[in-house]
This record gives structure tokens, sequence and C-alpha cells, in this order.
């Protein structure tokens, strides 16, 4: 089944700047071969479940061997089986209304 994921991932007790984490996790989103996009609070990823499922798992292991003793995540996600839908669909749908 193919997912649409906002995923925002904020390492908790590694100071103030989160770039790094951040920057560590797209790397292994882009390894998983996920189509992604980068926005200033977290990334939206478009896939199927388990490929996704499995990156956001393997972005916590990697942000953890880092050194963040916690995180926590927010993720947002929709699915359809009526049609396939892209993340830029959704945004351009948006925008002709506009």
């Amino acid at each position: 089944m193919n997912v649409l994921v906002d995923l925002c991932i904020v390492p908790i007790g590694v100071g103030v700047s989160l770039s790094t984490y951040i920057a560590a996790c797209e790397k292994v989103l882009t390894e998983a071969g996920l189509k992604t996009a980068l926005h200033s609070y977290g990334t939206d990823i478009e896939g199927e479940w388990d490929d996704v499922f499995a990156a956001i798992k393997r972005c916590h292991e990697t942000v953890h061997a880092m050194g963040a003793p916690r995180i926590t995540t927010t993720i947002k996600l929709g699915t359809r089986t009526d049609r396939v839908q892209t993340m830029e669909d959704k945004v351009i749908s948006v925008q002709e209304k506009l």
C-alpha cells in the first residue's frame, strides 16, 4: 500500500542545533530510495508502507547511534485505495484553486 507521511523527528538531550541529526535521517531516507521533500519542520515521504516505516525505524536507530538519548517523533500519514496520488498531486490540486 502506498503511503504519504509527514515526519518530524526531534532528538532530545543533544542541545539546540538539530540539523546534523536531521541530515543523517535525510540520508537514511534517500538511501532507502524513498521520494522525500524536506520542509522547515519535517519531511514529507512517499512510498510503500513497509519501506517507509522501515526507513523511519532506521532514522531512529541512526539518531540514537549519534548520541541522542531520547527522540520524540510526530507522524501524520494518509493512504488511498481509490487512486494513486503523489505529494505533488496534492499540492497542485490546491494551487489550481487559488
